[in-house]
């Protein structure tokens, strides 16, 4: 069974259409990558899916149609969005930062202090910068930040808007091998990725979505040796 079914799936922004009929699964415990390029569509898949923004068509997470249900309904059941631009409180402190994550659950034995010290043993350098405003973070800390606050919400669907943008290459790595190790929590993954090489190593399923349309879908391995793919998406990494 899928964690999320989407069919014939229409979205825009007033009468200008963006997504076209899109469809997409997302397996249970599995990482599914969305490439493209920029202005393909990609962020407005994800506003649509989380209830952000209008949409047309039927979205089934857990068999459940959310559809029609509210930005906070879907998250009270498991869904969570780490938004392209982290949207961090930045005169907040970074502890603070990660408790609002949890905003939505109940207090129970605990439970929070232990997610919290998931989190810092997931990221040394928040737990190092807790008391530190978030504002004055550097990228790579912003983006490990806004990871850990999603995570503190315990998703069941952890959607991702580019958390390689503006990233050094080493820090990508980094943020790259802690979404992989998710996988083994149990939670399903949707990657939204411009990085298409360093989304396809660590996916199991993709499509490549251009001017608002998936256009190729597959395994990631397949994807990854597809020529069009290769000269459209990776030929540039290939060559460096």
């Amino acid at each position: 069974m899928s964690m999320l079914e989407v069919r014939t799936l229409a979205a825009g922004y007033g009468k200008v259409p963006v997504l076209r009929n899109a469809r997409l699964d997302v397996g249970n415990g599995r990482i599914v990558t969305v490439i493209g390029p920029n202005g393909a569509g990609k962020t407005t898949l994800l506003a649509a899916l989380m209830g952000l923004l209008p949409a047309r068509g039927s979205v089934l997470y857990d068999g459940e149609n959310v559809a029609y249900l509210t930005v906070e309904a879907r998250v009270r059941r498991g869904m969570c969005l780490v938004p392209e631009r982290r949207e961090l409180f930045g005169d907040m402190a970074v502890e603070d930062n990660l408790r609002l994550g949890a905003f939505s659950r109940p207090r129970r034995n605990g439970e929070i202090e232990n997610d919290l010290a998931t989190v810092y043993a997931r990221f040394p350098r928040l737990q190092e910068r807790r008391a530190q405003r978030a504002g004055t973070l550097s990228g790579g800390e912003r983006q490990m930040l806004a990871l850990g606050r999603a995570l503190m919400a315990r998703p069941r669907l952890l959607m991702l808007d580019e958390p390689s943008l503006g990233l050094a290459p080493r820090i990508v790595r980094d943020i790259f091998q802690v979404i992989a190790g998710l996988k083994q929590t149990g939670v399903s993954i949707l990657l939204v990725e411009q990085n298409a090489r360093a989304a396809l190593q660590i996916a199991d399923y993709g499509y490549v979505l251009e001017m608002g349309e998936f256009v190729l879908e597959g395994a990631a391995a397949e994807l990854a040796a597809n020529p069009r793919v290769i000269e459209t998406y990776l030929g540039l990494a290939r060559a460096r």
